[in-house]
């Protein structure tokens, strides 16, 4: 049986979401927001989508696009801001952070050779102009004393690019969900509203 997935999204990529739950071979229960909720107060908006599609949810996909990092500076993130530290809060879920083609070149950089090791790494660019605050933090989480470099047990945030997670989406699920247990899951950090 699939995981009980909410999909974190901004307006711009609706059709991304659609694809996922209409035209992937996803095995999940889908817990997402497909209807606005008829009001204009946003704790409100907020208190229903916790309540209603976050509560018994177990991961948050959420898809990085160029309408939702930190500093855009025309766009509102209050809900995907609220979703995400909701999605971390408490008993936290699984994060998975799908990568939307249009910000490929902003997010994956190539590779660099490092001045500590000599060894060549990627380069993965998740800051404040690439997502929002929330989900770079806990996808860079602070490395532990002597190392350098991020490796997967260093992050709680699983990222793929939308190609590869069409491919395999429940690959990509899985592994988010079972962030749940992870040591990454205790230096987890949810920012003030």
């Amino acid at each position: 049986m699939g995981h009980k997935c909410f999909i974190s999204f901004k307006t711009e990529n609706e059709d991304y979401k659609n694809q996922i739950q209409n035209n992937l071979d996803v095995d999940m229960i889908d817990r997402s927001l497909n209807e606005p909720i008829a009001s204009t107060n946003e704790d409100y908006i907020m208190q229903k989508i916790r309540q209603d599609h976050l509560l018994d949810s177990t991961v948050t996909i959420t898809l990085l696009g160029s309408y939702s990092s930190e500093n855009s500076m025309t766009e509102n993130q209050n809900f995907i801001k609220r979703e995400m530290q909701a999605s971390l809060y408490n008993s936290p879920n699984g994060i998975l952070g799908v990568v939307l083609p249009e910000m490929y070149e902003s997010v994956y950089r190539g590779q660099f050779t490092c001045s500590i090791c000599g060894q060549k790494h990627n380069y993965v660019n998740i800051d404040n102009s690439t997502t929002i605050r929330e989900f770079n933090y806990n996808y860079y989480l602070p490395l532990a004393a002597g190392k350098h470099i991020w490796s997967e047990e260093d992050r709680y945030c699983v990222l793929v690019r939308w190609d590869d997670f069409k491919v395999d989406p429940n690959a990509y699920i899985n592994q988010a969900f079972d962030k749940r247990t992870s040591p990454a899951r205790d230096k987890i950090k949810v920012f003030p509203k």
